[in-house]
């Protein structure tokens, strides 16, 4: 059992930064692998990064490669998407999730936690 809150969402320009934070309940949070998903408007919601239990694995959609980082904190309970060079397109609500799983996982419904979401709006 774990709930998820993100935070750091809002309004960026292009070519701009922000970082997402999405900080973690309970004393397990080193057993989940953490995926960070976005969802716009009339949109399905989208993989975005992946990183393992210790941190040591990611991986990431191919939209968002070279230009956004995901890490974890597990002392602070914490999982963070950097996101760099940010695009109009990047506009969506984001939300964290977490997994029991060993492998990355781009598949949504195989996730078993998710937080409430944050806004990221990028404009042009």
């Amino acid at each position: 059992q774990v709930q998820l809150v993100e935070s750091g969402g809002g309004l960026v320009q292009a070519g701009g930064s922000l970082r997402l934070s999405c900080a973690a309940s309970g004393r397990t949070f080193s057993n989940y692998g953490m995926g960070w998903f976005r969802q716009a408007p009339g949109k399905e919601r989208e993989f975005v990064a992946f990183i393992n239990q210790s941190g040591g694995s990611t991986h990431y959609a191919e939209s968002v490669k070279g230009r956004f980082t995901i890490s974890r904190d597990n002392t602070k309970k914490a999982v963070y998407l950097q996101m760099n060079s940010m695009k109009p397109e990047d506009t969506a609500v984001y939300y964290c999730a977490a997994r029991t799983g060993v492998w990355a996982v781009v598949d949504a419904a195989r996730y078993d936690y998710w937080g409430q979401g944050t806004q990221v709006t990028v404009s042009s």
